[in-house]
């Protein structure tokens, strides 16, 4: 297990990694990615559990309103998603993750966001 946290420790809890570590390193650029920037890695739900502060997180949903971001009530930090293209997965800010320095990660994938293939186009 490791260590999840916001920036100002309010929020905190615990994710079990792959045996692969961050296996998955992906940022997307959809419009709310793109502004927050950070790079997620992904777990099954049943992979992360708040421990402490779960009631100073807030949620925001735009555009279909199935994805759910998380972020702290006091600092302001993305902590965690649940996916609108697997709601059985988590997308993890990295960042937030003890011991990961996200400007170290190498190979991060490009997620087109943009043109996500649950949206309809006309």
């Amino acid at each position: 297990m490791k260590k999840l946290s916001c920036h100002c420790g309010e929020v905190q809890g615990e994710i079990q990694l792959p045996k692969e570590g961050l296996k998955t390193k992906r940022r997307c650029n959809c419009t709310l990615c793109k502004r927050k920037g950070t790079v997620m890695t992904f777990v099954e739900v049943k992979d992360l559990q708040i421990k402490n502060g779960s009631e100073q997180l807030t949620k925001y949903q735009y555009h279909t309103k199935v994805a759910e971001h998380y972020f702290c009530k006091i600092c302001g930090i993305y902590t965690h998603h649940k996916m609108r293209s697997n709601p059985n997965m988590y997308g993890i800010n990295a960042a937030c993750i003890e011991g990961v320095d996200p400007y170290k990660l190498d190979d991060i994938e490009i997620f087109d966001g943009i043109n996500h293939p649950l949206d309809k186009k006309n």
